[in-house]
């Protein structure tokens, strides 16, 4: 359910000149993200994510020695959840790993300008955390920080969001109830996500760019999971709905 604000909000559709530029932009939104991850380092890449302890010095180029010529190593950091501590890891992608090879494409639903959303983006004062459930942490969560509130009235409900800062842009996960129905409106089981476009107190969420999380593509990556006041009571018929590989399968 969404957090229910006394405050009056913004207009839930956005205005014509903005939903004109969505619609005609989407088909190549659509064609870069069915490029992006079947790319040397895209999402369908990611065959190994391993966390390394402090005494394990293992560098890229040695975390390559036997693999094949077409794994790229790369690094990357996380708090440990248990000490603080910041933690290194390793991970490496594979450009031609067996989910690429099998990849079909991204069902997505049809282009729809009613879910092209003006919303009203409220800063926050200092730094505002607020814990996120990530899929691969067993239930424990990680604090992100949240610089404002994203308020929108839509069907009658006034909606209340958190969108994380992910390196300078806003990235909202959310939940409705296509997650994991079965059937044609079915959507990847644990949310989505989308990048919000913000200029000053404004807010454009296209759900029509919401996207499958990484996760949906290779259970090496680890991927937070809505907060509550991000889960939609109606369904959210836009947007990316599920990964589809070559055997039929749907992730």
């Amino acid at each position: 359910m969404a957090d229910i604000v006394t405050e009056t909000s913004a207009p839930a559709l956005a205005s014509p000149s903005a939903i004109q530029t969505a619609e005609a932009d989407y088909a190549a939104w659509r064609a870069w993200r069915l490029g992006s991850v079947v790319s040397s380092t895209g999402n369908l890449a990611l065959v190994e994510t391993r966390w390394l302890d402090d005494r394990d010095e293992t560098t890229t180029e040695q975390a390559l020695v036997g693999q094949p010529a077409t794994v790229t190593a790369t690094e990357l950091s996380r708090r440990n959840l248990d000490t603080g501590e910041l933690e290194r890891g390793i991970r490496l992608w594979d450009a031609d790993s067996s989910a690429i090879r099998a990849f079909e494409t991204i069902e997505a639903f049809p282009f729809d300008p009613s879910w092209v959303i003006e919303a009203r983006f409220t800063p926050v004062e200092g730094e505002r955390t607020i814990p996120f459930e990530h899929i691969r942490d067993n239930g424990l969560t990680r604090d992100l920080v949240v610089p404002g509130d994203i308020t929108f009235e839509r069907d009658g409900v006034d909606y209340t969001l958190s969108a994380f800062d992910d390196d300078g842009t806003l990235l909202l996960v959310f939940g409705d109830p296509t997650n994991g129905e079965d059937g044609h409106d079915g959507t990847y089981a644990s949310g989505r996500f989308l990048f919000v476009t913000r200029d000053g107190d404004r807010a454009v969420l296209d759900f029509n760019r919401a996207f499958v999380p990484p996760c949906g593509f290779s259970d090496q990556h680890n991927c937070p999971l809505p907060p509550r006041n991000n889960r939609f009571a109606v369904p959210v018929t836009a947007g990316e709905k599920r990964v589809v590989l070559r055997d039929g399968a749907a992730h």
